[in-house]
């Protein structure tokens, strides 16, 4: 089994390196100018995606939290049960995610959809609704990106055909962005006063993204 285990661990490695830097990146930018904002950042996924939603706003929350500095203000659409279930029984699955978002979100929200396949139907109805509302929808999925990449603002697709693979890599980007927005709140921080701080209004709006720009 130690030959299993270490040949997983050199495909995980060769598949870090072969992920979208450059994607990735403007996803931290975008994440910053919802904060900035004052914009919520809502997350969601299924199954071990769900776990990832999770963690991932527990670390964007906490682990970014700077004295004196705007926070971020994130909604897991995954963590209330009560609510989940409920939507699940008097709707359908598909709408767990799509009714929790649907009364919240605002115009310059972002929606962190997570989805190995991007073909998740509740996943899907999510991000028309955040479409609709005029929020941003940054999308962590598989190597095609399925029906999502195409109702995403950013797609970071996972070069792979392996689930756990993919999984694995959304959590390193999860923990990619949060260290990444902790580093640049923290210089932001330490800049001489008068120049632009976090938590101040952009000083311009970026042009809203091409979607066929920005899948990779």
């Amino acid at each position: 089994m130690q030959d299993e285990i270490e040949r997983y661990w050199r495909e995980i490695a060769l598949l870090v390196h072969a992920m979208p830097g450059a994607v990735v990146a403007r996803a931290a930018e975008m994440l910053d100018d919802c904060r900035a904002r004052g914009g919520t950042v809502f997350i969601a996924g299924n199954g071990g995606s769900a776990a990832t939603a999770s963690h991932f706003a527990c670390d964007l929350v906490k682990g970014t939290r700077l004295p004196g500095l705007r926070p971020f203000r994130v909604v897991p659409l995954t963590d209330n049960m009560p609510l989940v279930t409920a939507w699940a029984n008097d709707t359908s699955y598909e709408r767990i995610f799509a009714e929790q978002l649907e009364p919240l979100v605002r115009p310059g929200d972002v929606l962190v959809a997570i989805s190995a396949s991007g073909n998740s139907p509740n996943i899907l109805a999510a991000a028309r609704v955040a479409r609709r509302a005029g929020a941003v929808t940054v999308a962590l999925t598989g190597r095609t990106g399925g029906k999502l990449r195409r109702l995403a603002d950013l797609a970071v697709c996972v070069p792979s055909e392996t689930i756990e693979q993919v999984e694995d890599a959304h959590l390193i980007v999860a923990h990619s962005l949060c260290v990444a927005l902790r580093q640049h709140l923290r210089d932001a921080a330490a800049r001489p006063p008068g120049t632009h701080r976090p938590g101040a209004p952009p000083r311009r709006r970026r042009p809203r993204l091409s979607r066929a720009r920005y899948a990779a």
